[in-house]
């Protein structure tokens, strides 16, 4: 009689080995089901990473509690705080902090008073998290560099990876851009090699792109979306819950690109895919499909996609404000985005705040409050530095407020801003840049430079199908 339990327990067991998902949650769910023994504490932590990943959540939650309480039944502390920590993640995940900080306390009881062991790090890991969102530096770093030291002393390319990445947002957050950024290489270079395992591969992509999107690195998002979305492609089409979450970051780089029909309809894709432990990738998705329909003039379907962001807990700006300013309600926009300043905290990254600010800077221009534009842009250059990304956005507001008073200070500012767009390949701001020194060239007495710049500029409207900006060009009345 125990021939066939060992082929089946062997078959899961290899079936997790290979990160076949599928097969051995169907392997494992079925012993479980009908046990010719119990399952062991290693068998139900399986279990619950293959229930993870074939996106049966609440199992997974399920098989984890009963991992950590067969790990202590057996007086293994190691595994007991290890299988501790992954429920205080998946209880994070869920929006359910209280209960994940329980979980991350009983995590910290098992590991605390053993000798370092590679655990551990996961503890260092959130407590280098909550020093960052608290403001303390020095112990964020303390925190990264001793998850980086049990990470090496486990030879774990894992372990490794991980430790790379967690020190590399702690250094971000501190404005080391330059050390940050060489630390997120080194783990995505670990990832595309294929040295880690697929969990791992699938959380360093999504904590890289959350990075560099934050840090306004629209070089690395451009490529590292490309091959997030390849090694997607490349594991299975039902079994891949990072494929959604993967997928709303690389609809906000086709945005920028002016790839605007694909990224609709990549938006569309990733709100199906995104797993209910990650809406908020859903929600950066509709807001992205808000934006191209907003710039093309279907105001009322970008409403939509914008309420849908809020519903799922993202407060849809600046893009919504530029929708009220669209639909003439320019002392809403302006309230928006006013609020939506006064909330952000630095956990949200300098490049959502130049976002807002960019957005200010518009809508104050048009209602006339030339000093409130020229504080948002003065703010805006200030965080900009020589972030290309961020640089642009920051010389068009400022060239668009020199603007107001006259076009002498306004063309130089706006033609590095224009150099700028077109070096990072991001057509639409090019074209409304264009606009900008049309009028520029226009105020100057320079009626040729102005037609020509008109004339590209609602080329590359009408080429992404941006309808009223393209009308608003050829109302000037100079192409």
């Amino acid at each position: 009689m125990s021939a066939p339990v060992i082929d089946r327990a062997g078959r899961a067991r290899d079936a997790v080995t290979r990160e076949a998902w599928a097969e051995a949650y169907a392997l494992l769910h079925a012993r479980d089901r009908h046990p010719d023994r119990p399952l062991t504490a290693d068998d139900l932590s399986a279990l619950s990473d293959a229930a993870w990943w074939c996106g049966h959540l609440d199992e997974s939650v399920a098989a984890r509690l009963r991992a950590h309480a067969a790990h202590v039944a057996a007086g293994d502390h190691r595994g007991a705080g290890l299988a501790a920590w992954w429920l205080h993640h998946e209880y994070a995940d869920l929006g359910r902090p209280a209960v994940a900080a329980g979980w991350l306390h009983r995590a910290r009881h098992h590991l605390d008073g053993l000798p370092p062991c590679p655990e551990q790090s996961f503890l260092a890991w959130a407590d280098a998290e909550e020093a960052t969102a608290r403001g303390d530096g020095p112990a964020a770093l303390a925190a990264a560099g001793r998850m980086t030291r049990l990470a090496e002393g486990s030879g774990s390319p894992d372990l490794l990876a991980l430790g790379r990445q967690a020190a590399s947002a702690v250094l971000l957050a501190q404005g080391r851009r330059t050390e940050g950024l060489a630390l997120l290489d080194e783990a995505m270079g670990a990832a595309e090699a294929g040295e880690l395992s697929d969990i791992v591969t699938g959380r360093v992509h999504c904590l890289a792109l959350t990075r560099c999107g934050e840090a306004a690195d629209f070089g690395r998002a451009v490529e590292w979306t490309r091959t997030a979305m390849e090694w997607c492609a490349a594991h299975g089409t039902g079994e891949n819950p990072f494929r959604g979450v993967c997928r709303a970051h690389r609809v906000q780089v086709l945005d920028l690109l002016g790839e605007w029909t694909a990224a609709e309809e990549e938006a569309r894709r990733a709100c199906r895919e995104v797993p209910v432990d990650h809406l908020e990738a859903a929600a950066s998705a509709y807001c992205a499909a808000g934006d191209v329909q907003r710039r093309q003039g279907r105001l009322d379907e970008a409403a939509r996609s914008y309420a849908r962001a809020h519903e799922l807990g993202r407060l849809p700006q600046p893009g919504l404000a530029l929708l009220r300013l669209a639909q003439g309600r320019a002392d809403a926009a302006a309230t928006g985005l006013r609020l939506a300043l006064a909330c952000q905290d630095a956990h949200h990254g300098p490049s959502a705040r130049a976002r807002l600010l960019a957005a200010s800077a518009e809508v104050s221009l048009a209602v006339g409050a030339v000093r409130d534009a020229a504080d948002a842009a003065a703010e805006l250059d200030a965080l900009a530095g020589d972030v290309p990304l961020l640089r642009a956005l920051a010389d068009t507001a400022a060239g668009a407020v020199a603007l107001a008073g006259g076009p002498g200070e306004a063309l130089p500012v706006l033609r590095r801003a224009l150099d700028l767009w077109l070096r990072l390949r991001v057509p639409y701001e090019a074209a409304r840049t264009r606009t900008l020194i049309a009028a520029a060239d226009r105020a100057a007495g320079d009626e040729e430079a102005a037609r020509l710049e008109l004339a590209f500029a609602r080329e590359g409207f009408e080429r992404l199908g941006a309808g009223p900006d393209a009308r608003r060009t050829a109302a000037h009345g100079l192409v």
